[in-house]
């Protein structure tokens, strides 16, 4: 089992479980309050992130900016985020992306709303970009950090690394990003392969500290919508494939398992991705088109594992406790048969959800399936 979850969930269940006490300081790695949650829903599963490692230099920060690790409402995890904060209230990550904060009826979250390359004409825009330099994390600690969170158990850990096309498009906004791939595919290549580069040498440092205490790469592009995918199937061999393969790559060289992340109606890339050595698929949203359980698990269980699959968008937020139970009792007995399944929701439980349904998602009564 796994569990990701917006902050406003996470406070629902720390209420729950009477788990007080004040959250970690800003040099800690994670909130063990929230790894306290996790062992009360009995979860198996623990990630590691690239970004709670990040040490840049005071030169990074943009002026007058303050650097905030948990108050990210990006954060679905214990793990601290890095963010920079400025006076004006906009929030930055490392790789530049802006954020600000929108409010909605259950809570709020971060919103992509400053695009530092939208004006991107040329490769020198890309190189003049402040990119974050690879000798700037830290992993003396990650091993540290494991023995911490295991305690006296012993937890499956995954190394959470970006995404390439995600955050390109994030960086350029979509629409010129898209037209750019189209017209100009020189300067979205450029870009993409400027953070595969980062990624690469990020992840290297990471596995060689790591060593043996952690199990799996996990790597995220959303490339697909409810109906289709974003991209022709031949534009993502061409354009995007390439980095994603030396991702899958890196980490099959240091005998890594590799989780890869996509939203939506992504099934036309499956084939591929196998033989591009993906072993787990996440989130699994049953409700995008070609994405039903019984399919995938009878085409592709044989060569593939499956993570996620319980509904954010009905069924957690809008059903009643039985239909919770009744859909973890279906993903389980589907994608489970045989194994092969991490039981987990198909993307962060979102603030509207009821502290019911979490509960009920995660009693462990269902997944007694014979």
């Amino acid at each position: 089992m796994d569990f990701l979850a917006t902050p406003e969930i996470w406070e629902k269940l720390l209420d729950h479980f009477g788990i007080s006490g004040k959250p970690e300081s800003q040099s800690d790695f994670f909130e063990m309050r929230w790894e306290l949650v996790l062992k009360e829903l009995a979860v198996d599963c623990r990630v590691l992130s690239y970004d709670q490692f990040f040490a840049p230099p005071a030169s990074f920060l943009k002026p007058n900016a303050q650097v905030d690790w948990y108050g990210s409402l990006g954060r679905s995890t214990p793990n601290r985020m890095w963010r920079q904060c400025c006076d004006d209230g906009s929030i930055y990550d490392i790789w530049g992306r802006g954020f600000e904060i929108m409010q909605n009826p259950t809570g709020a979250y971060e919103q992509n709303t400053i695009f530092p390359l939208s004006d991107l004409q040329g490769i020198q825009d890309i190189k003049a970009h402040a990119w974050p330099d690879p000798d700037w994390w830290d992993f003396s600690q990650v091993q540290k950090v494991v023995n911490l969170i295991n305690g006296d158990s012993q937890h499956h850990f995954r190394y959470r690394i970006g995404s390439v096309f995600e955050v390109a498009w994030q960086l350029v906004g979509l629409e010129k990003f898209m037209m750019d791939l189209t017209m100009q595919p020189e300067l979205p290549m450029y870009l993409m392969e400027t953070l595969t580069e980062i990624y690469l040498a990020v992840t290297e440092r990471f596995l060689q500290q790591a060593d043996d205490a952690v199990d799996m790469v996990y790597f995220y592009d959303d490339v697909a919508s409810q109906n289709n995918l974003l991209v022709s199937k031949k534009m993502w061999e061409k354009y995007i494939k390439p980095h994603h393969q030396k991702i899958i790559d890196l980490a099959k060289k240091y005998d890594k398992k590799v989780m890869y992340h996509s939203d939506g109606a992504m099934g036309k890339l499956i084939p591929a991705l196998i033989d591009m050595g993906v072993d787990v698929l996440n989130p699994i949203q049953k409700d995008a088109a070609g994405m039903e359980l019984t399919h995938l698990k009878q085409a592709y269980g044989d060569a593939l594992s499956f993570h996620g699959g319980i509904d954010i968008i009905r069924t957690l937020p809008e059903g009643t406790p039985e239909e919770v139970a009744h859909e973890v009792r279906d993903c389980v007995s589907i994608l489970g048969a045989n194994g092969g399944y991490v039981m987990a929701s198909s993307h962060h439980i979102q603030s509207n959800t009821p502290l019911e349904n979490v509960l009920e998602m995660y009693d462990l009564r269902n997944r007694e399936v014979s």
